[in-house]
Formats: C-alpha cells, structure tokens, sequence
C-alpha cells in the first residue's frame, strides 16, 4: 500500500480523475451527498446507513493503529451518530405557542411551556409549534386590497357580493361587511381536528350570519340591532366550531358596514316612506281613539247613572203611592161614605183645576142664559 493510500482513510482510491472534493467526502459519492448532512449518496437519492458504516469502518482500518482496528472504531463511530442524532431532538418552545409532538404520526402529547424541550428525533417523533396567543382575524363580504409599493398603505377594501349580499326577513337585500377576530384555545384540536382550519371557520361564519340575518328586519339592522346581531352570530360560530372541536376561540364578531344595497336603494326608500305613512296614519288613530274612547266611557257612565236614579225614583214613587192606596183603604174601610166624599171631592178638585169654568148664578135676573163670548180664545189667536 502506498503512502498516500495510508492516509486516506476513507478508501484507497486515489486517482488522479477524482476532484478534490471527492476526496475529502468521508461518505464516498459526489460532494452534493455530503451537503446534505451525510444521509444522502449519488444527488438526493438515500443511502443506506450500514453502507456508510461500513464504508467508513473500512477507511478506519488503514489508518488506525492495530490495536484500534476492528469493532472498537465501529462503535466510536456509531456513538458519535448516535449522540448526534438524540442531541436533534432539543427544541425551544417560544412565548405564546404550543408544541405538538407527534409519535410516528399520531399525536402523543403537547407542550405548553415555554422553554427547552425534547423530543425523540426523526423519523420517531417531530414536533410542529403553533402560536396561540395571536390574534387572528378574518374578513367576511370584503377583502383588502394589497398596500401600494410606495406608501404601504392598503388602498382600500373590495366587496365580495357572493359574501356581503345577504337576504333579510323583510325580503331586503342588505350589503354586510364583517370582521371576525379569533385566537387558538387548543393546539392539537386545531391541528387534527379539522382539515382546512380558516376555511371552515369561513364557511361557519357565513353560514351563522345569514342564519341571524334572515331571521332580522333591515332596518333593525341598520339601526339599533348591531351588537345584539355581532352577539349571536359569536355565539352561534363558536357552538358550531365546539361542536367540530377546532380548538378554535371566536374572540369577537365586527359589524365594518351595513347598507342598503345601490340597486335596491330606491325600492327602500320607498317602502321606508310607505312604512312612515302607516306609522303616521296609525298614530292619528290611535290619538283619535284616545279621545273619543273617554268621551264615549262618560256618556255612557251618565246614562247609567240617569238610569239609576230614574228606577229609584220609580220605585219611590210606586213604594209611596202602594202606601197611600193602602192608607186610603184602612180609612174607606173605617168610613166609606166620608171617604168617598173626600175622594170624589179630591177627584174633581184635580180635573177641574185646569178646566176653565163659567159660572152661572141662576138669582141673577135676566131672560136665560148671557151668550158666552170665550173672549180668552180669541185674545190667545191673535
């Protein structure tokens, strides 16, 4: 063996047609298997490891002392892989995330502490960190626009009508820009639990605000019912997502823009008007009602009391006038010719009290009777 062969202990191949990095590549190959961290051969195919050991325990051989060959260099060598392969598996869990390890695929447990940590390297465990302090958000019936190169300011929003035209309960057609901020709760729920995360947690919104929408009048909308919407819709958002246990917290539900959409602007305003009309209309006749409806209670509470105090007196007088035919009986059974010259006398008194009377006096001397001249009648004809 030659001395240069005794120096190379990585084969005996010293050639003049081998390149410099070739000869200094301890994994045997072309230089662009070592730049790859020894687990690679010819380009980016794989190389066997009991190859490579065995590639290097052979190089080993020759310039080893002889005590030193053989299975001593062999297990030097794999303790220094093997020492480099655990010392992979350190990892820094930075503040606000989480990190999932998984174990040959399956999830096996999470960290939740900041700090240093381990895990069994590849290919027996590997870890994937998730920061779940961010705040997330996501817009719904709009998007921004890129920020322009010069300023880096966004240049403003754009509607997306497939999201932002929604159908109300008074069959109106609202133009609704919302805002969704949310946050992680859980790592591996996030992780496993659900396939395409922000794009079913946008479908659910969708879906929970037009629930709320079209179970909401327009103007209610428009107006005094924001929040009380912005409520339900977080509510129904983060019950559904529980449901699919996203491991995903809805931190707040925005309301950006409400508005009557352009096309239907008119259409509104006219039913607004309409709408204002019969308020108006209904008002008149609800005052209307308030005053004539008092009236009406007062008019009848008179009668009845006029009513009242006529039975009464009715029956007064029925009770006084029983009273005196039974007195006047008692008495004509005591006397009846006195009583019925006192009634006879009674009688007339009351007829002829309104009769106007000639009285004739038969002593008086003439020839008959004076012709009668009703002077009164005919003073009261003219």
């Amino acid at each position: 063996m030659s001395k240069d062969d005794r120096k190379n202990p990585w084969g005996n191949n010293s050639n003049d047609d081998r390149s410099k990095s070739g000869r200094n590549n301890p994994w045997g190959g072309s230089s662009g298997g070592g730049s790859n961290g020894g687990g690679r051969g010819n380009g980016n195919d794989p190389q066997d490891l009991d190859d490579i050991i065995k590639s290097a325990q052979e190089g080993l051989r020759d310039v080893l002392p002889g005590n030193m060959k053989g299975g001593v260099a062999a297990i030097l060598l794999l303790l220094a892989i093997l020492a480099l392969w655990l010392a992979s598996g350190f990892h820094i869990i930075n503040p606000g995330e989480h990190g999932v390890i998984q174990r040959f695929g399956a999830w096996s447990r999470t960290q939740a502490t900041e700090g240093l940590g381990y895990h069994f390297p590849a290919p027996i465990e590997q870890i994937t960190k998730v920061n779940v302090n961010q705040q997330r958000s996501m817009s719904i019936g709009y998007s921004e626009s890129a920020p322009s190169r010069r300023g880096g300011v966004s240049r403003g929003k754009t509607d997306i009508h497939g999201e932002s035209l929604m159908l109300t309960s008074d069959l109106n057609i609202i133009d609704l820009h919302m805002t969704i901020q949310w946050d992680i709760k859980s790592a591996e729920d996030f992780l496993f639990q659900i396939k395409g995360q922000e794009n079913t947690i946008k479908k659910v919104t969708e879906s929970a605000i037009r629930e709320v929408v079209g179970q909401t009048e327009m103007f209610t909308i428009l107006t005094t019912g924001r929040q009380k919407i912005s409520d339900t819709v977080k509510n129904i958002i983060q019950k559904n997502l529980d449901e699919y246990h996203s491991g995903v917290n809805i931190k707040q539900v925005l309301i950006q823009k409400a508005e009557v959409h352009p096309d239907v602007q008119h259409a509104f305003q006219d039913v607004q008007s309409a709408k204002q009309d019969a308020e108006n209309t209904g008002n008149i006749a609800r005052a209307y009602r308030e005053k004539i409806l008092p009236e009406a209670r007062g008019q009848a509470t008179k009668l009845k009391q006029e009513a009242q105090a006529y039975k009464q007196s009715q029956i007064a007088k029925a009770t006084g006038d029983a009273k005196r035919f039974e007195s006047i009986h008692a008495a004509y059974l005591k006397g009846k010719d006195v009583t019925k010259e006192r009634i006879y006398i009674e009688t007339m008194e009351e007829v002829l009290s309104n009769a106007e009377k000639i009285i004739i006096d038969s002593n008086v001397s003439g020839q008959g009777v004076v012709p009668y001249l009703p002077l009164n009648e005919l003073g009261a004809k003219r």
